[in-house]
């Protein structure tokens, strides 16, 4: 839609149908999908691909120079998959060198004054609460909830169907499934309610409960509890995504609130 109030750059490529409200500025090398509504003084910088049938709010800055000093200006992106919401003066960084993107998936919502810095990988169906402050090369599997006032270190991993209390400070990589809580962020239970709400059954619920008994409360340390659940239950995709993220945790998996002094 051309509005006279909105600045876009002739070269962005903006499809037909595309509401742009006005006081927003579009530059070049820009792309937007069709049904995507852009609200008034949003600010949509270069390498900036926005899907289909997303929502923009007033006061967000997409694909900003990257604000890490190293960054040399290399051409990158910042990518948001189809029907997410990015409310009111949320910032996302595009990416630098390491990975050339940050990528935020389908059907996120971001919630105002949160900042997703620069080579964060966002999954699909995640939730950032109001001024989730993630570092760079943070990473977030599908349906991970952040609580808000909550920032994550850099290269911090959250795993799929995590929840992390609000007020956190993450330091450590949070396993898939997971409530994290508590000062310094622990182990608090699995999130059994998100996972009954998206089709899990109580079969999975229970093999999810067992494994984390075993990493957390059975009073072995992480490389004997992780060979123990190999080798005691059986094969499942819960299972293995949960040894496969511990064992290829770069900053260490948080520790659990009922045996902290067990590893």
């Amino acid at each position: 839609m051309n509005q006279p109030l909105a600045y876009i750059h002739p070269e962005a490529k903006i499809a037909h149908n595309v509401v742009v409200e006005p006081f927003s500025t579009i530059y070049k090398n820009v792309e937007i999908g069709e049904g995507t509504w852009i609200g008034p003084n949003v600010t949509i910088m270069e390498g900036a691909r926005i899907g289909k049938n997303c929502k923009i709010f007033p006061g967000a800055v997409i694909s900003s120079v990257p604000q890490d000093l190293k960054f040399a200006g290399e051409d990158t992106t910042a990518v948001i998959g189809d029907n997410t919401v990015v409310r009111e003066c949320v910032t996302i960084s595009r990416g630098t060198i390491d990975k050339m993107r940050t990528v935020v998936g389908n059907n996120c919502l971001i919630m105002s004054y949160a900042h997703i810095a620069h080579d964060c990988i966002i999954g699909n169906n995640c939730i950032l609460v109001n001024a989730v402050q993630l570092g760079g090369h943070v990473e977030m599997g599908d349906y991970a909830i952040i609580g808000g006032s909550s920032a994550a270190h850099q290269f911090v991993k959250i795993g799929a169907h995590a929840m992390v209390s609000g007020g956190s400070l993450i330091r450590k990589d949070v396993p898939p499934y997971v409530k994290a809580a508590r000062e310094p962020l622990t182990y608090a239970g699995i999130n059994s309610i998100g996972l009954r709400r998206r089709g899990f059954s109580s079969e999975q619920i229970n093999d999810i409960q067992h494994v984390y008994r075993l990493l957390f409360m059975s009073g072995l340390n992480y490389t004997e509890a992780l060979d123990k659940i190999e080798l005691e239950l059986a094969p499942s995709k819960e299972r293995d995504e949960i040894l496969n993220f511990v064992r290829n945790s770069g900053r260490g998996i948080i520790k659990s609130y009922f045996a902290k002094d067990a590893n």
